[in-house]
Parts: C-alpha cells; sequence; structure tokens
C-alpha cells in the first residue's frame, strides 16, 4: 500500500514539478530582447526615416520606447505598449523630422528601450549619440553655359560646401556620378561627364540638374543652363538579303539556345532588338569599373587609313523583301581598312573587357577614367587582356566580321557613364579644348 501511495505521489508532483519548472523559465527568465535597426542614424537629416526590429523569443514583447533628447529637453518619438504575451517579433517604422520636434542642428542623443513579459522586466536598452544636420549642401558650378549637340558629349565641374557620399549629373531619368578633386579650401570640386543620348526626347524638353546627397539625406539640386544644338542624322535603308541571314545567323544559332530553330529573319529581328538592348546593359555595367580619375590626354585616335562607312545616330531600317523586319539607331562609327588591319587603342587607359558581346562580336572596352571608355567592335582576334594598361596607339586586336557585322570592318564606339556617345567630338581636338579641357582647368 505504501509503496502504491508513493508511485502515486510521484505520478501527481512530477507533472507539478515540470510545470513549475516551465512556468519558472518562461515567466521569471532573465534573457533581455534584442533590438536591430535597420539602417545607421548617426547623422539625422530634415527627413530620417528607419525600423527599429525588437525580438524576445521567451516571454514576447511588453512594451517599447524611443525617444530623442537635445540640451536637456526629452522628446517621445513612439511609444509602444502591448495588452498581451506573445509577439515574439514588432517591427517599428520610425519617421524622424527634427523640424517637428524643435531640434536644431548639432548632438543629440537617441534612446531605444523595450522590456519583456517576463516577471524580472528584462529589459535592453540602445542609446545612438547622433548629429543633426539639416542644411543641404550648396552647389556652386565653375561653367557658366554649355553647348551640347544630340548624341554628344558634356563635361560640368562644381564644387560643393561639403564632402558627399553621393553627387551627379542627372539628365532626364538617366543619372551621370561625378569624380571628386580634393581643393586647398578643405571643400570638395567634383567633375562630372554627361551624355545627352542621340534618341532622347525633344530638347525643349529635357532637364539637366547637378545633384548633391549628404550623409543626412539632404539633397541639393542646380539646374545647369544649355543649349542643345539642331543635329539631323542619316535615315538609311538596309536591305538583307537571305544570303546574309545564311551568313550570319549561324553564328548567333550557335551561341544562343533561344535562337535556335527559329526561322533565320525572326532570329535577325530578336537579334537586331531584344539582343541590342540586353548587349546595351551587359557595357553600362562593364563601363561601371571606371577608374575616378583622368587616364586619357589630348583627341583621340581614329583608326588610320581607314574609310567612314558608317556614321553615329544613322536611324536604319531593315527590308527582306520589301517588308520591314526591324529598326535600330547606330551608336558608333564604321571603320574600314584591308581585311584583319591592326586596330589601336584610341588613347591611355586600362582594358575592362575582352570578349564576345553579341551583336558587337569579339570586343574590347578600355576605361579611359571617370566613366569615359572607348569600345572595339567586331575584331577577327585580340591582342590585350582585361586589367592590362594601355598606351596610345598600342595594337589591341585586328578588325573582323564576328558578330552582326557583314564585312570585315572596326566598329568603334565611345562611352561615357554607359551611354554611347558620337565619338566624331573626342576626335577633334578643337573640341575636346573648347568643351573639356577649358573646363577642367578654369577655377
Amino acid at each position: 500500500m505504501r509503496r502504491y501511495l508513493k508511485i502515486l505521489g510521484l505520478v501527481v508532483l512530477l507533472p507539478l514539478i515540470g510545470t513549475g519548472i516551465w512556468l519558472l523559465l518562461v515567466f521569471y527568465e532573465g534573457e533581455a530582447p534584442a533590438i536591430l535597426l535597420s539602417r545607421g542614424i548617426e547623422v539625422v537629416g530634415q527627413k530620417t526615416i528607419f525600423d527599429i526590429t525588437c525580438t524576445d523569443e521567451k516571454s514576447g514583447i511588453r512594451n517599447i520606447s524611443v525617444a530623442i533628447s537635445q540640451d536637456g529637453k526629452r522628446s517621445i518619438i513612439e511609444s509602444v505598449n502591448l495588452a498581451a504575451r506573445g509577439t515574439r517579433q514588432k517591427i517599428i517604422p520610425i519617421d524622424l523630422r527634427p523640424s517637428d520636434l524643435k531640434l536644431h542642428d548639432g548632438e543629440a542623443r537617441v534612446d531605444i528601450s523595450v522590456t519583456d513579459f517576463s516577471f524580472r522586466k528584462n529589459t535592453h536598452s540602445l542609446t545612438i549619440n547622433v548629429v543633426i544636420d539639416t542644411i543641404p549642401p550648396r552647389i556652386s558650378p565653375m561653367n557658366a553655359y554649355h553647348y551640347i549637340n544630340p548624341g554628344g558629349s558634356c563635361v560640368v565641374v562644381y564644387s560643393l560646401s561639403e564632402v558627399v557620399p553621393r553627387t551627379g549629373v542627372q539628365v532626364g531619368t538617366d543619372f551621370y556620378t561625378s569624380c571628386p578633386e580634393p581643393t586647398t579650401d578643405g571643400g570638395k570640386r567634383y567633375i562630372s561627364y554627361f551624355a545627352i543620348p542621340c534618341d532622347n526626347a525633344p530638347a525643349e524638353k529635357l532637364k539637366i540638374q547637378i545633384l548633391a546627397e549628404d550623409r543626412a539625406g539632404n539633397t541639393s539640386f542646380f539646374a545647369l543652363p544649355f543649349h542643345v544644338r539642331n543635329k539631323t542624322f542619316r535615315n538609311d535603308r538596309m536591305n538583307i538579303s537571305q544570303r546574309f541571314l545564311e551568313m550570319k545567323m549561324p553564328e548567333f544559332q550557335n551561341r544562343y539556345k533561344n535562337l535556335q530553330g527559329l526561322p533565320l529573319v525572326d532570329a535577325f529581328s530578336y537579334v537586331n532588338k531584344e539582343m541590342r538592348a540586353q548587349n546595351k546593359e551587359i557595357i553600362e555595367t562593364i563601363c561601371k569599373e571606371t577608374r575616378p580619375e583622368k587616364l586619357w590626354e589630348g583627341p583621340f585616335l581614329r583608326m588610320s587609313n581607314t574609310a567612314t562607312m558608317a556614321t553615329f545616330g544613322d536611324r536604319r531600317t531593315y527590308y527582306h523583301e520589301k517588308a520591314i523586319i526591324s529598326k535600330s539607331i547606330h551608336k558608333g562609327v564604321d571603320l574600314a581598312s584591308t581585311r584583319n588591319a591592326p586596330v589601336e587603342a584610341s588613347n591611355t587607359g586600362i582594358v575592362i573587357f575582352t570578349g564576345y558581346i553579341g551583336i558587337y562580336g569579339n570586343t574590347v572596352i578600355i576605361d579611359h577614367g571617370m566613366g569615359l571608355c572607348s569600345l572595339y567592335a567586331h575584331l577577327s582576334s585580340i591582342n590585350t587582356d582585361k586589367g592590362q594598361p594601355v598606351t596610345k596607339g598600342e595594337i589591341i586586336g585586328r578588325t573582323g566580321m564576328t558578330g552582326m557585322a557583314g564585312g570585315d570592318h572596326l566598329h568603334f564606339g565611345m562611352i561615357v557613364g554607359g551611354e554611347f556617345v558620337n565619338p566624331v567630338e573626342w576626335w577633334d581636338p578643337h573640341w575636346i579644348r573648347d568643351n573639356v579641357t577649358r573646363k577642367l582647368v578654369d577655377e
């Protein structure tokens, strides 16, 4: 009997002990909640937006408090109280605007506190010393006016009142990052190369402005005074013969599986439109490897002993058996010489790409610094490697007809910030002197 009572007591007691231990672990646990910010807030601007993620995997979150203090005055930014236990994670969006809290520029302190539902009321507090900066950077352009050709390049030089992490020139929806140059007064001088695409909106609707954003997120804009000259581009009718399709399309069908089995004319239309757009994105990505300093010197070389076969900005309409099958805009200059003629580097720089790019075939791209690059396409062979420094006039390959080329020639392109521009400008010493060099030396 006694043995039976002992067993019964253990049966009753053990669950009670287990329950007690569980209650002790849950309600009297000593682990503090965790706090995680979505971004750093060491500098607070006119409007600083971030998220605070509070986590407690044991008893859950009870309350959260966010406050900011300055000059002995404490202001509550956010306060959250949860009526019941069980919330393991709570994300608090914070929209901190110093002007709404009557805070001035200078030092301040942000205090974040979160408490859990444990009987111990475990609390995690986080204090962040911040600097309030609500004054946007001041932009001071150094060039009075800009005359630009459609499809052409432009350079702007300006100074800022402070060092900023992001600045450049906005041309419509395109952004061209500027490169900094230190100045003797401790400020910053910035140089930006930008382009006016030849297929852009009408000049009267184009908006060009300098943008500068400081560490606090304060942003300034300055509208650039400019004039886009009138220019008419050629319209070319391109007759695509069956012989051309039979000669060129297998090259693409062998390389790209999605073209295999397509009728040759459909393959051509895809290559000339979709693949052309894809190749442009690839080239834009490659050209982001640009060095922040100027690498080139003097006018760029035009391939020697060549005839111009196609010019920049040509509007091409492609016909096959009298039907329109595709359209494009030619974004370079085609230069023809003898078969497999040597191709020279147009200026000093660093090779940032060698390889095959769709419509361009075997291609070399050279970085000349500050977003300026040159492209050499349709090569039969490449005599340089990625990362190799090259000098003006150095042989980097030989002409050919790889890619979308019907005959042996060099497709030469100039690129500014990922956008193709007219190479003729960069061949012209007078244009470089008037539109680039003078701006770079003006103080």
